[in-house]
């Protein structure tokens, strides 16, 4: 089943940026989606598309907590952002529908 969610991040573009080289260019297995987009009060917020639940946990627990420690030096906080899921519906789209 699909799953999606929103996050708000307190880092910067260039936060952003570091992570984005540490994760390199390979494909994040069981990713659709991953939008950033940059909040009013200069913070980032990330929309993300699954496969499901459990795709993401894995790419979290093999791939993305290590590049965010990375990027910022082990200095990631103790607490993950809060995450809004979403109640998916639909996705449609010719970029998505080979991943569905």
């Amino acid at each position: 089943m699909v799953y999606a969610f929103i996050q708000d991040v307190p880092i910067d573009e260039a936060g952003y940026r570091r992570i984005m080289d540490n994760l390199g260019t390979e494909p994040v297995a069981g990713s659709i989606l991953h939008l950033c987009v940059r909040r009013e009060d200069g913070g980032l917020r990330y929309i993300d598309v699954w496969e499901s639940e459990e795709a993401c946990t894995q790419a979290f627990d093999q791939r993305i907590h290590a590049a965010v420690d990375a990027a910022f030096g082990g200095h990631r906080p103790s607490t993950e952002p809060t995450v809004q899921v979403l109640d998916v519906l639909d996705i449609t789209g010719a970029a998505l529908s080979a991943n569905v």
